[in-house]
Parts: structure tokens; sequence; C-alpha cells
């Protein structure tokens, strides 16, 4: 990837340069789902965590789970779960405008003092067209969106999963984005674009 292509993965549609990773162990809970896909989410997160060089934790200190994940039919159903209210403030009118959208994923995020994302919030609407997707590529595309703050217009025209030998997997050049986001000597929150020259100078250190 070029740094022109680094830049435009973390440039918001306001024009403004905004890349962030996690600040803390990643805590993660899932609503929603059996055991099965709840071990398959998991497994996706602990992959993409470890992936970055990042750590997971049972819980946070603070909030208790920091990622939280919630699958559900319809975006009416999440004003009912109870205290999310507390959580996502103004939650009904999200909701609805949402629903208007018929928009079928949706993150927020939480960002501590220094701008480290502190915590996720992860809403997926199982609408036709997600309930045809294996849970697998599901989960894993869920975990790398929520591993860093990537633009809002990141992955709009190409999903950050590709193919291979019949396989969907994490394609390499955005893994290769997330290790060198995350590496050591790289700031936790960067605003300036030339940072996207600094993950492309570490991209190109660990080749």
């Amino acid at each position: 990837m070029t740094p022109d292509d680094i830049q435009k993965l973390f440039t918001r549609a306001d024009g403004h340069y905004l890349c962030a990773r996690w600040a803390r162990p990643i805590s993660p809970v899932v609503f929603g789902v059996d055991e099965a896909t709840l071990s398959v989410v998991k497994g996706a997160v602990e992959a993409v965590v470890a992936l970055a060089g990042h750590k997971m934790a049972e819980t946070d200190p603070e909030l208790g789970a920091n990622l939280m994940v919630f699958f559900f039919r319809e975006w009416a159903e999440l004003p009912d779960v109870p205290n999310l209210d507390r959580l996502i403030p103004d939650l009904g009118p999200l909701c609805a405008r949402l629903n208007a959208a018929d928009a079928n994923q949706y993150r927020i995020f939480r960002f501590d003092e220094g701008g480290g994302i502190k915590a996720c919030f992860v809403f997926v609407r199982m609408d036709a067209h997600l309930r045809a997707v294996p849970a697998e590529v599901l989960a894993l595309n869920q975990a790398v969106q929520a591993i860093l703050l990537w633009s809002d217009k990141a992955f709009m025209d190409q999903s950050p999963l590709g193919e291979a030998s019949g396989t969907v997997i994490l394609r390499p050049e955005i893994g290769d984005v997330i290790r060198a986001v995350y590496d050591p000597v790289m700031p936790v929150v960067a605003r300036d674009p030339s940072h996207a020259l600094r993950i492309s100078a570490r991209m190109g250190a660990k080749q």
C-alpha cells in the first residue's frame, strides 16, 4: 500500500485525519448469539488482537467489558435492552435514524483523555444479507473494524477481507497496517496525515 492508500483509511468524510488504537486490554462481551457463535466471535477478536500484538483481559477495571457486540433482528429492539440507554445517549433517536437508513451495522467508540480507544459498541442487525454471511466471516469483519478507529469511508468500496484458496481471510495489507499502528514506537492517537508515512515506514521495516 502507498502512503496515500494508508492515509485514505483514516481520513474521514469531513476531510480530517484521525487514527486511534486501543489504549487498554480488550475485554469483549457478545449479546444475541448462541454458544457456538459466541465462541466464533470471541475467537475472531482474539485472533485480531494477537495480530496487532495487543492484549486481552477478562474484565476492564473501569467498565467491566469494553468491547460490546450486539446481534439482533431490528433496530427497535435496542431501546428495550436494560440500561443500554445509559451507555448510549439518545439511543432511541439513533436507532430510528439507522432504521430509516436501512443500516445493518453501526459502531460507537469511546476514548480516554489521551485520545486512545477505551470502549467500542458494535451493533449488527441480522438482515437477509448478513444472515447469508458465514459466522466466521461476519465475526472477523467486525473484529477488524473494532481494533482501530478507521475512517467512516475506509471499507465502503472494498472489504478488509479477501479470499485465498477458497477461504476468506484478512487482506494481508490491512493486517500489515494494523500491526504497524500497534507498533510500540507509534502514537496511540494521530491527527496529522504525516502519520500515514510513519505507518508505511513501519510496514516496510517489518517486511
